[in-house]
């Protein structure tokens, strides 16, 4: 296991953005501390060649400009809240509307947006970077000086071990995820289709045409949502009936309790690429591309040309009393773990 280091130039205001190069078991990853991003992430092949499947940019710029959260670590609250508002403790908070009328991804300058500070990290046969910051209370609307960190690790074994750990000294919400956005058979090759997934979830969350949560659980039994067995992403993709078209729900995962237990099984059949999540979040959301349109700001990626697999908490919970708690207080810590584990089928 290795891991290097170099700069990755500067952003527009002068500051200093470094690469880390991380290599381990049959795996290679890129990194960089602005956003605590994911730039690459190349697995073998069945015949062993190593190819990048998640997308990213080469230059710092690109990151710095309008893009879809590639590789981003997406926060204070991953997804949508609605009319971006929420009440906490009998106090109303008001959010940058950056999504229509209502809040995606922690706003106007979530942490996808932030130079975090970045050290190596070994733990037993890992190796990886752990990336920080303090989100200072008021920092788009939120309430809270949140202190967060995340450790992004690969294992001899053909893991990828993400860990998120935060802390708050006022009450607050919060809801951390990773936006890779993956193509096993190669970054940039082409629409997902004929990737085959399951998910480990019997239920979706229903959503609004702004993709806001009903407030209800529907069972994925007998709809386009149903993947409790593998199937292509392509084979209900044009029933889901989205406008965009395409999926872009958050689905309640069947392990509720906190434990790392198994999420999604992808294959990609041409590479036999497999990528298998697992997580402690109850939910997973399976979001298609749908918006990508081939634009600069978008590596050239046309609609449907990735999948994201971003593991969390339901959207717009601050406003739903009846999905599991976002709240986190002074004396709590907040720990999520989501491992991506690869390997082939020939």
């Amino acid at each position: 296991m290795s891991i290097e280091s170099q700069p990755f130039g500067k952003t527009a205001d002068g500051q200093e953005v470094t690469l880390f190069t991380v290599k381990n078991g049959d795996l290679e990853m890129e990194l960089i501390n602005y956003g605590a991003s994911i730039v690459s992430l190349k697995a073998p092949d069945k015949n062993g060649t190593l190819v990048n499947v998640n997308v990213g940019f080469d230059d710092v710029s690109r990151y710095e400009g309008a893009h879809p959260y590639f590789g981003a670590t997406v926060g204070r609250y991953a997804n949508r809240i609605a009319k971006g508002k929420f009440s906490l403790d009998g106090k109303e908070y008001s959010l940058a509307l950056n999504n229509g009328e209502n809040t995606l991804h922690g706003g106007e300058k979530g942490f996808n947006r932030y130079v975090w500070d970045a050290k190596e990290a070994k733990q037993g046969d890992a190796v990886g970077v752990t990336f920080s910051r303090t989100s200072p209370a008021g920092e788009e609307g939120y309430p809270g000086a949140l202190t967060v960190s995340v450790s992004y690790l690969l294992t001899g074994d053909n893991q990828l071990v993400m860990d998120y750990a935060a802390e708050t000294d006022a009450p607050t919400v919060l809801n951390l995820t990773n936006h890779c956005y993956w193509n096993l058979a190669g970054a940039e090759s082409g629409k997902v289709y004929d990737h085959e997934l399951k998910l480990e979830a019997d239920a979706y969350i229903p959503v609004s045409d702004a993709l806001i949560p009903t407030g209800k659980e529907a069972t994925v039994k007998g709809t386009p949502m149903d993947f409790t067995t593998m199937k292509p992403i392509g084979k209900d993709l044009q029933a889901t009936g989205g406008d965009p078209i395409g999926y872009d729900h958050c689905y309640v995962l069947r392990s509720q309790d906190g434990t790392l237990a198994l999420a999604a099984t992808v294959k990609d059949p041409k590479s036999g690429r497999v990528m298998e999540i697992y997580t402690t979040e109850p939910g997973i959301q399976l979001y298609t591309g749908n918006f990508l349109t081939g634009a600069a700001a978008e590596k050239r990626l046309n609609q449907h040309e990735a999948f994201c697999l971003e593991t969390q908490h339901y959207p717009d919970t601050p406003n739903q009393p009846n999905f599991p708690t976002t709240t986190l207080k002074p004396g709590e810590k907040f720990q999520s773990k989501t491992v991506h584990k690869f390997s082939v089928e020939k």
